[in-house]
């Protein structure tokens, strides 16, 4: 079993920065794409950023030019780097990863950490 574990969230003002985490561990896989996406409360769960294990990035649009997503592919772990928060980017942010184990190919998820941007 391959857990996908988050964290760095928590409240900032207005204009802050956060660096959100997301380690894997087990044993036996490998990753392809990670990415970062966002629940805000009563909405759908939509795309923040991908990174592909070659490094190639997408963002959505309302995130381009403030958050930056990166991985380590030795620590099995991606990063989303958020600059210039607003209070519409508050949300639970979740990382999602394509997991390749034992010939089989799946997406896991991770459990979620809050954002809060609020002054």
């Amino acid at each position: 079993q391959v857990q996908l574990v988050e964290s760095g969230g928590g409240l900032v003002q207005p204009g802050g920065s956060l660096r959100l985490s997301c380690a894997a561990s087990g044993s036996g896989f490998s990753i392809s794409t990670m990415g970062w996406y966002r629940q805000a409360a009563g909405k759908q769960r939509d795309l923040v950023a991908t990174i592909s294990s070659g490094g190639s990035t997408n963002y959505a649009d309302s995130v381009k030019g403030r958050f930056t997503i990166s991985r380590d592919n030795a620590k099995n772990t991606v990063y989303l780097q958020m600059n210039s928060l607003k209070p519409e980017d508050t949300a639970v942010y979740y990382c999602k990863a394509r997991i390749f184990r034992i010939g089989v190919s799946y997406e896991n998820w991770g459990q979620g950490t809050q954002v809060t941007v609020s002054s």
